[in-house]
């Protein structure tokens, strides 16, 4: 299968290893080009079963707390949380560039923000995401001072779900537009290799798209706004049916397979 770091031999996963500035000066290099595909991973197995499929990315992102751990949103995850599915994902030895969410309360100043990413590095992630813009435009120079390569997070935040009462689109006036824009360009200065664009209306996705210098990638801003795409891997599947976002386009239904295998197995026990 060609794969953007090389050949990947799904028989042999523990290739020589690319290092982290190369697979994101990679990644950035296609800005404008190639599409990026990007997923979420929270396992071993999983991570190895996407990286075989030719995934770019792979995000091992704080939506953990809800399709994993249970919790109503995102903001219940702490860095132990994030620490045991990072390892969990890199002992996969992916070709995949694999990212690490900063958990809220773990980046509250530039120090803490080094120091947790850090953290998230030593466990086996090769970059980090937060979110926001341009208050946390010090916090991305202090990680990326420190050799280690950052995405930024703009549009919907969901870490701050609370403070704004549910999830909600954004870029939806020229005002949002513009200050999603100025955050972009703040990121950008302080050295981010690429955006996510989470739910901002598909015309703003677009045009911040065609005007900024790094790859954007979209969630929930239509289809070919941005130049790449992130979906939550449950979302995919099909795999966690209580909560689809409305964006959402499972390719297959694993929890109808689950609950089928499951009957099955329960009938052929109880009645031999």
């Amino acid at each position: 299968m060609r794969r953007l770091f090389g050949f990947r031999n799904p028989a042999h996963p523990l290739q020589t290893a690319v290092p982290a500035h190369q697979k994101t000066a990679s990644l950035r290099a296609r800005k404008g080009g190639r599409p990026i595909a990007a997923l979420t991973a929270y396992d071993y197995p999983t991570a190895r079963l996407l990286d075989e499929c030719g995934v770019d990315i792979l995000l091992v992102g704080d939506s953990l707390g809800m399709v994993v751990l249970g919790f109503p949103d995102t903001t219940h995850v702490t860095l132990d949380h994030m620490l045991h599915h990072v390892a969990a994902v890199a002992r996969a030895k992916p070709q995949a560039l694999v990212v690490g969410d900063l958990p809220i309360h773990s980046y509250a100043t530039p120090a803490q923000a080094l120091e947790t990413a850090r953290k998230l590095v030593a466990a086996g992630a090769e970059a980090v995401k937060l979110e926001g813009g341009i208050r946390q435009a010090e916090k991305v120079r202090a990680i990326t001072g420190g050799g280690i390569p950052v995405m930024g997070h703009l549009g919907m935040l969901p870490q701050r779900v609370r403070e704004e009462g549910g999830y909600h689109k954004k870029g939806k006036t020229p005002e949002q537009a513009d200050a999603i824009r100025q955050g972009a360009q703040a990121l950008i200065d302080a050295g981010v290799f690429a955006i996510v664009l989470e739910s901002v209306i598909p015309e703003t996705a677009r045009i911040l798209s065609a005007s900024l210098p790094v790859p954007t990638i979209g969630i929930g801003c239509g289809d070919h706004t941005c130049d790449g795409e992130v979906a939550v891997i449950t979302d995919l599947l099909g795999s966690y049916p209580w909560f689809v976002p409305p964006f959402a386009r499972p390719e297959t239904d694993v929890a109808a397979a689950t609950r089928d295998a499951v009957k099955r197995y329960v009938s052929r026990v109880t009645n031999s």
